[in-house]
């Protein structure tokens, strides 16, 4: 039997996920060295217009690329970044007064009506509008002042992974794009030079993450923790084990999950839990062992620390090496091959996950 990334184990039932995601080095290289073409126009209009403020229409996968531009643009370009609420343009006829603000739709199909309506409304209103999407013909992208296509090639698999890595490469790139000193700019960019790398290297985790797999595939429930840049990770997380591998997974900020939703450790329930070194690992090492030692917490962790690792029942391996604020592109990767793995441990096919679709269009 091959790993998963090495090929088909025992049938092609995971034959274009598998591949899809054996692509993201090469996809999110191509990006890299389209950036300044991609991101500069971009940041230019934002300094023009002297925005402060960014509203960000998203669903699903794409959303969770959001939570990660919350996080990173407000770190890094001490922007202050809003989630949009489609619904209030949609169901409830009101167009918010965005100001100063730059408003983002981020979609890979480009297609869902609420997102388009979001950016729609900025711009009737005059504000600097981006869409990032694999389909540069999506009624997003002409709706949109600007458009930066992912270029990630078509996504065959239902479940999206390759357009996820390449919608936040885009976002670290126009983030790098904004940076007013050229010594951290130059440095910055160093760091997105070296992704790709990282991203070849975590597709050798799928060992690690079959074996986790295997152990957990009689669960029903899982809890998925992760907090900061990578709270994207936990939550993107979560939603692949759900849409693949039908198990109900509740992703949680480790800070959040304290005020009461700690109380739902128990026995059977795995804790998985995104904790790589820096700014967060202090607090995720503590949380983590009080919940294995106070709680009987069955922990898997996902981290680059052997230390942070050795915490858990199960470890997965992030690449070292790779600099935090970019850490999200790369993290995703182990976890996506531990939900495809988890998938194929429960018997099910995650070429077909029930009751979804490739594109799903929300009013």
């Amino acid at each position: 039997m091959e790993s998963l990334v090495g090929g088909p184990i025992g049938d092609n039932r995971a034959m274009h996920l598998r591949d899809e995601i054996r692509e993201q080095p090469a996809v999110v290289a191509r990006l890299l060295a389209r950036g300044p073409e991609l991101v500069d126009p971009v940041a230019e209009r934002v300094r023009r217009a002297g925005i402060e403020h960014v509203v960000i229409a998203a669903r699903g996968t794409s959303d969770h690329a959001a939570i990660y531009a919350q996080y990173l643009w407000g770190v890094r370009n001490r922007l202050t970044v809003a989630l949009a609420a489609p619904s209030i343009v949609t169901l409830y006829g009101v167009a918010p007064r965005f100001g100063r603000s730059l408003v983002v739709g981020i979609s890979q199909s480009g297609a869902s009506p609420d997102v388009i309506a979001v950016v729609a409304a900025a711009r009737a209103q005059g504000a600097p509008t981006l869409a990032i999407t694999n389909t540069p013909g999506s009624p997003l992208a002409e709706t949109a002042e600007h458009v930066i296509d992912l270029g990630a090639g078509v996504e065959r698999a239902i479940a999206a992974t390759k357009t996820y890595t390449a919608e936040l490469a885009v976002v670290a790139l126009l983030s790098t794009a904004l940076l007013a000193d050229p010594k951290a700019r130059r440095a910055a960019e160093g760091d997105l030079a070296r992704v790709p790398d990282a991203l070849e290297r975590a597709l050798g985790a799928a060992p690690a993450a079959e074996a986790v797999a295997a152990e957990m595939a009689e669960a029903n429930r899982a809890i998925v923790l992760g907090r900061g840049l990578e709270y994207a990770t936990a939550r993107e997380w979560a939603l692949k084990i759900k849409e693949l591998a039908n198990l109900f997974a509740d992703p949680y900020s480790a800070a959040d999950f304290q005020h009461g939703p700690v109380a739902l450790i128990e026995p059977g329930v795995p804790v998985l839990a995104v904790a790589p070194s820096g700014t967060i690992a202090a607090g995720m090492a503590e949380l983590l062992g009080r919940l294995r030692d106070e709680h009987g917490a069955e922990i898997a962790v996902l981290s680059d620390d052997p230390t942070i690792r050795a915490v858990g029942r199960w470890a997965i391996p992030i690449p070292d090496g790779v600099a935090e604020w970019v850490r999200p592109i790369v993290s995703i990767v182990p976890a996506q091959l531990h939900a495809l793995a988890l998938t194929l441990a429960r018997g099910l096919d995650p070429e077909r996950p029930r009751g979804l679709r490739k594109v799903t269009r929300t009013v």
